[in-house]
């Protein structure tokens, strides 16, 4: 929740101590690590609560106000006795560190990601302690209202009014029973469409993973046979039968390690995930926070790395990625 003076949402002064130093929209958002969209909205609620433009465009550049010219030490004075007398903490060491970390992740992200980075910081910071909490239908609302510390979804998924980075990419393969006879020889297009399929929905809304919503848009419909309440849930689900699942590759890759199964590439185009980590902006100089997210990158990178490998078939057909991100976020919505 924003925290308010008067009518003054004092979040918008960080906002505003930026706009002003940089004089630019787009090296405020840079600041800020938000999109220029998100920067842009915060000018106009600045505009509005000020009643003046602020920031004018002249030229090819913009410039201050006389109104902006005299907010800019009163705002940069106030932004900084809040930090000494508020803000500031001791440097962050994990060693020492106690607090209670909570993330909303899917079991996806928390076994390919977190299990590892999470077993990390039993050494290597003892004290921190976290939670993770399944997803559901409202995880930008869970980030707003402080309700969790940090969010891992799918980068089409997250909030452009809150920072975020993201953290890897991933794309989908058929995972099957090993004794299944369709799984003999490599994935078909015909095959793939006459085979019973397994997939995963969330929350009470039942929200789709993203390869459902995605083949639920196609003109040719798979024929799901069992819904299940999680991504891992999936290999139970499959084994013993001649139903497919269409997995993640880099938990298919863990899996069929582990049990009597085979994967094989899909026969069709479709598209990549990149799952993201966000926080809440106000969170924004929580040392402990930057501290986890660097981690996570660490070892998201050292993964895409080791992933880069594996031989991908080349694509069918081109795909409109910003296209698949409109129809996305129109059905989930984010509130």
């Amino acid at each position: 929740m924003a925290m308010r003076y008067g009518r003054l949402d004092l979040n918008l002064l960080v906002a505003l101590d930026a706009l002003l130093t940089e004089r630019s929209v787009s090296l405020a958002a840079d600041r800020l690590c938000l999109s220029q969209s998100a920067t842009s909205s915060a000018l106009g609620r600045l505009r509005e609560y000020f009643g003046d433009e602020l920031l004018v465009v002249k030229g090819r550049a913009m410039i201050l106000t006389a109104r902006a010219e005299e907010l800019i030490e009163p705002v940069r004075a106030v932004l900084e006795q809040i930090r000494t007398t508020v803000a500031v903490a001791p440097p962050f060491d994990p060693a020492t560190a106690e607090r209670t970390i909570r993330m909303m992740a899917s079991d996806y992200s928390t076994e390919v990601l977190l299990a590892g980075v999470l077993a990390d910081f039993e050494k290597e910071a003892p004290n921190l302690r976290f939670e993770i909490v399944p997803m559901n239908d409202a995880p930008i609302e869970a980030i707003e209202r402080g309700y969790i510390d940090l969010l891992l979804t799918i980068d089409i998924a997250i909030s452009s009014d809150h920072p975020s980075q993201v953290l890897f990419e991933d794309d989908y393969v058929v995972v099957g029973d090993a004794a299944n006879p369709a799984m003999a020889e490599p994935m078909t297009r015909e095959r793939y469409f006459e085979l019973g399929h397994v997939t995963a929905r969330f929350g009470k809304s039942r929200v789709s993973a993203f390869e459902d919503w995605f083949m639920r848009r196609q003109k040719q419909q798979r024929r799901v046979e069992v819904i299940a309440p999680t991504f891992l849930s999936l290999t139970g689900l499959i084994i013993g039968t001649n139903r497919i699942a269409t997995m993640h590759r880099r938990m298919a890759e863990i899996v069929v390690g582990t049990k009597a199964l085979v994967m094989r590439e899909i026969p069709f185009d479709i598209p990549p995930i990149r799952e993201a980590i966000q926080w809440n902006i106000a969170n924004n100089n929580d040392r402990a926070l930057r501290w986890v997210v660097e981690r996570l990158q660490a070892a998201a990178g050292g993964k895409t790395q080791a992933a880069s490998n594996i031989v991908r078939l080349p694509p069918a057909s081109a795909i409109n990625l910003e296209e698949i991100e409109v129809q996305y976020r129109m059905n989930h919505p984010q509130r």
